[in-house]
């Protein structure tokens, strides 16, 4: 097993004076980009893509998804993935910083969005004939700007991802039936408090009472709030979240089963083996052999 490489921003720049923000037809980063992205890996910056031909399967955090004409996808840093596409496959490319969107939305951050949280399913939308276009209307824009030498060019570029990923959360939000209310704008935002401090301390800290405590609410308050957002009660979230890194770690880190099972906060191993395969109905032994077969 080799560690898993993290992707820079600026490797993909090359002879560009901007560092933090790329924008490109997804035929042709697959060509030029080959070197890099060839093998399963993360980014420390913010992804979307959008598939406008082609086939194939977007593995994402070892949940895959099939890739269609239409299918958009939003992936966050840390987040790993790999595909498996079509000769035919074209579409659309850009990822930026966390420091480039913070520049202009200083009040709008980019978890507020449900695609970029890290407990979230929602990484894949499968766009309609009439979402396509708009939504190929909106890279287009963003394509000429980024190109362009324009008097607030960032800006503009700004201004159409951010209506990009409202149009998308409006669709996340019909497709689960959410019904904005204060009350639901409420449980999200402290949703989203939940997932930044869990991805401080999951490896230490597994007890919903002292999230809960850390948020200023009660446990039950806690459990009301993700039932509400995501259908899962706090402990399966902050499960799912150790055994997520878990997953990453025996693929991707060459270290003992007992090393990983340490860092992760369990010091019997025969407990983390239990929690596991309670998770995945596999043990970590079980788990490595069948995703590197």
């Amino acid at each position: 097993m080799t560690s898993i490489s993290v992707l820079h921003i600026n490797l993909f720049q090359s002879g560009k004076s901007r560092s933090d923000f790329y924008f490109n037809t997804l035929k042709d980063h697959l060509v030029t980009s080959h070197k890099h992205i060839e093998k399963p890996h993360r980014h420390d910056f913010y992804v979307t893509v959008l598939f406008t031909k082609g086939t194939g399967i977007h593995e994402i955090d070892f949940q895959r998804y099939e890739v269609s004409e239409g299918s958009i996808f939003f992936l966050s840093p840390g987040q790993v993935h790999s595909w498996e596409l079509s000769d035919e496959t074209d579409g659309y490319i850009f990822f930026h910083s966390q420091e480039y969107f913070d520049l202009y939305y200083v009040n709008q951050k980019l978890r507020n969005f449900p695609f970029f949280g890290s407990s979230s399913s929602h990484k894949k939308l499968q766009l309609g004939a009439g979402e396509l276009k708009e939504t190929v209307s909106l890279f287009k824009k963003m394509e000429e700007e980024f190109h362009s030498s324009h008097i607030m060019k960032d800006n503009f570029i700004l201004s159409l991802i951010t209506q990009l990923y409202i149009h998308s959360t409006r669709q996340f939000s019909r497709e689960d039936n959410i019904l904005v209310s204060p009350t639901s704008f409420s449980y999200f935002k402290h949703f989203q408090d939940f997932e930044s401090l869990l991805n401080e301390h999951f490896a230490t800290r597994k007890s919903i009472a002292y999230y809960a405590s850390l948020l200023n609410i009660t446990p039950k308050h806690l459990n009301r709030i993700t039932q509400t957002v995501v259908r899962k009660t706090a402990s399966e979230i902050i499960t799912e979240r150790v055994m997520l890194e878990a997953k990453r770690m025996l693929i991707y880190l060459d270290e003992s089963l007992v090393d990983i099972a340490f860092k992760l906060g369990y010091e019997e191993y025969s407990y983390f083996v239990r929690v596991f395969r309670k998770n995945t109905g596999i043990t970590p032994t079980q788990f490595i052999k069948k995703y590197k077969s």
